[in-house]
């Protein structure tokens, strides 16, 4: 494991370690895995108040110029051409071979279009994006900006207060702001499956920001251990561990960010796979999975059928602490994805029965 001192931080590195949060790597940064309440009580408050949560990590971007939703379009069959001023979306970036380059966010904003990127993968989106623009549409990195995610069904509370015009947004809203003197650009979004918003901000006003949005009652600070097993009981991806270069978005349960336009035009990377895949099958497919009793079931873990052959291999897995018990999902061949299917997961060696269930675990309670 990498030193932290080596690391990148964010700009909230020191009111992490203030709060007396355990600090480890990730994606090339030194992130908060959990505050002094632990994972568990961290998951629970977000559930049942507010979660903040710090994604400074990832990479924030904007396109400029005419044309840079048509211009987008060349990396991903996400439909930005329709995306409505003030709207977000959620697309993939998708190889000439059909897979997942990578999974992100993108917003429009009027005059331009922003952008929200992995961690583990924004300098490799933003090249692969910028290489495919045309003359007079620029990519323009915004390492100077922070995030928050402020989630959980108290988060609508915790905000009218302060900007009363965010918590006016419907899901996937976006709008500019000004909390506590702050300036930001905030989305209704997030990746809990709860009400909550993302929250740009500059970097340099980002500890302000995030202590006052700690300072309203019932939010409380939650690292990436509770963030994971939220995303996981929502049945979100992972890029990295669900989602690939080797997994295609019929393969991931993903087409639905396919826009209608665009499986008409069939004018995107990786279109021939995708279509053939949607007409024929795909030979596997993503599906949730609850393991039986107590014990969870982690990433890599082989999946069997009953007394039989290996059929697929678990992608996320732990326990979820608002659904009481273990929950994966994972690829299973596509013969043995119909919910209700029971199948074995080898852990340690020892055949664990398990059936394959709908996701999201717990449902998702967005702001409609």
């Amino acid at each position: 494991m990498a030193d932290t001192e080596s690391l990148l931080t964010t700009p909230l590195d020191s009111l992490h370690r203030s709060l007396g949060a355990r600090m480890v790597p990730f994606a090339g940064y030194a992130m908060p895995v959990q505050y002094p309440a632990g994972i568990l009580a961290e998951h629970l408050h977000t559930r049942a108040q507010a979660g903040l949560f710090d994604v400074s990590h990832m990479g924030q971007a904007e396109i400029l110029g005419d044309g840079a939703a048509a211009a987008l379009e060349r990396v991903t069959p996400a439909d930005v051409q329709g995306l409505k001023p003030g709207r977000q979306r959620y697309g993939l970036l998708t190889t000439e071979a059909g897979g997942i380059f990578d999974d992100f966010m993108v917003a429009n904003l009027g005059d331009r279009l922003f952008l929200v990127a992995n961690a583990s993968r924004k300098a490799e989106d933003f090249a692969l994006i910028a290489a495919a623009l045309p003359a007079g549409v620029t990519l323009q990195p915004l390492p100077d900006r922070a995030l928050l995610a402020l989630q959980g069904p108290g988060a609508a509370a915790a905000l009218g207060g302060l900007a009363p015009a965010l918590t006016a947004l419907s899901f996937m809203g976006v709008a500019a702001a000004e909390i506590a003197g702050v300036p930001v650009l905030a989305s209704r979004s997030g990746y809990t499956g709860e009400d909550g918003w993302e929250i740009s901000c500059p970097a340099e006003q980002a500890e302000t920001l995030a202590k006052t949005l700690l300072a309203q009652p019932g939010v409380a600070p939650a690292g990436l251990g509770a963030r994971d097993s939220l995303r996981l009981e929502a049945g979100l991806c992972l890029y990295g561990s669900d989602i690939d270069e080797t997994t295609s978005p019929v393969e991931a349960a993903l087409i639905w960010t396919l826009g209608k336009r665009r499986r008409m035009a069939w004018d995107f990377p990786g279109a021939e796979r995708v279509r053939e895949e949607l007409a024929n099958g795909p030979q596997r497919l993503r599906v949730g999975l609850k393991p039986e009793g107590r014990q969870p079931a982690r990433g890599h873990t082989p999946i069997h059928a009953p007394g039989g052959a290996q059929i697929g291999e678990i992608t996320s897995g732990g326990f979820g602490p608002s659904l009481g018990g273990p929950m994966a999902m994972g690829y299973v061949a596509r013969e043995h994805a119909a919910d209700g299917t029971a199948l074995e997961l080898l852990v340690r060696g020892k055949p664990l029965p398990a059936r394959v269930a709908p996701m999201p675990f717990i449902p998702h309670r967005y702001a409609r």
